[in-house]
């Protein structure tokens, strides 16, 4: 189980790769439902979304562990994020990307130096073949949401959240995987009373 020191951690070992992206209001969303209304801009990381936290602490950990390779399963984020940070760490990553997979997203990793290798379409086909392709060549699988590492890095978020805005009472955010909202709810849950919520 994640714990609050573990977010504390992935944010120190984080830090010099995953920016602190800033809070802006939302003038429009504010009027609407008569709150103020900030949003938390992760689409300005490196690779463009908030998933550079969790890779960046998971392949930083699956190095330190002695792991020459990772692989990951993805349509896009996670792969772009997974291969931007083994390039950074100088070591090889191989993207598992549906057959049908957005041909900008597949550049993106491209750019950051991961190969690719297609597989079906759905997460039930590639999250196999990666594991299987992490096994074949002596490397490490680094999962999109369902890991400590990864939710300690997503956690992040929420400590930052704290930190920038005074007195918040509701934190939304939203569910793919759960990996995000598992982290930014125990980060948040464990320094504050605030009510968090997933859509």
């Amino acid at each position: 189980m994640v714990q609050l020191e573990d977010i504390i951690r992935a944010r120190g070992r984080i830090m010099n790769i995953a920016k602190k992206t800033p809070i802006i209001k939302s003038h429009q969303l504010s009027d609407r439902v008569g709150a103020q209304v900030f949003l938390k801009s992760e689409h300005l990381q490196t690779t463009g979304s908030f998933k550079i936290r969790g890779a960046t602490n998971r392949v930083m950990q699956a190095k330190e562990e002695g792991a020459r390779l990772v692989t990951a399963a993805s349509s896009g984020n996670h792969g772009q994020a997974v291969a931007y940070i083994a390039n950074q760490l100088d070591i090889p990553a191989t993207i598992v990307v549906p057959t049908d997979a957005n041909e900008s997203k597949v550049n993106a990793i491209r750019e950051y130096h991961g190969a690719i290798d297609y597989c079906g379409t759905t997460s039930a086909e590639r999250i196999p073949r990666a594991i299987t392709l992490a096994e074949e060549l002596n490397g490490v699988f680094i999962p999109p949401y369902d890991h400590p590492d990864i939710i300690a890095g997503q956690g992040t978020v929420g400590l930052e959240i704290l930190e920038q805005i005074e007195n918040v009472d509701t934190v939304i955010v939203p569910v793919g995987g759960g990996g995000l909202s598992s982290g930014v709810l125990t980060a948040i849950k464990e320094k504050s009373l605030i009510f968090v919520w997933s859509v």
